[in-house]
């Protein structure tokens, strides 16, 4: 069974930036993609960023594009998500998603298992 444990999350002012991690077992981390969702307050979860099996190729939603970067380490079964120019409609609860098949990509609307989730708030 797989397990997902995001920590990182945190308090930060505008500007400000946060490295999430995500620790997987339970599965060949290396087949498969992963990728980070958020959820703020009173709204349903969103796409945030994605990442093939191999590292090789990512994706990000518009509202990230140049801010954060989605990285992984296949030895530590690990994915990263590198937060830098913060701002308050950051703030949500960040989960990450690991694809539920081998060499399947993570999209927006995802079959996935997910993490309990890391609550980030970035204050103005």
């Amino acid at each position: 069974q797989v397990q997902l444990v995001e920590s990182g999350g945190g308090l930060v002012q505008t500007g400000g930036s946060l490295r999430l991690s995500c620790a997987a077992s339970g599965r060949t981390f290396s087949n498969y993609a992963m990728g980070w969702f958020r959820q703020a307050p009173g709204k349903e979860r969103v796409f945030v960023a994605a990442i093939t099996w191999t590292g090789g190729s990512t994706v990000y939603a518009d509202s990230v594009k140049g801010r954060f970067t989605i990285s992984r380490d296949n030895a530590k079964n690990t994915v990263f998500l590198q937060m830098n120019s913060l701002k308050p409609e950051d703030t949500a609860v960040y989960y990450c998603a690991m694809a539920r098949g081998r060499f399947v990509p993570v999209t927006e609307n995802p079959n996935a298992d997910w993490g309990q989730g890391t609550q980030v708030t970035v204050s103005s």
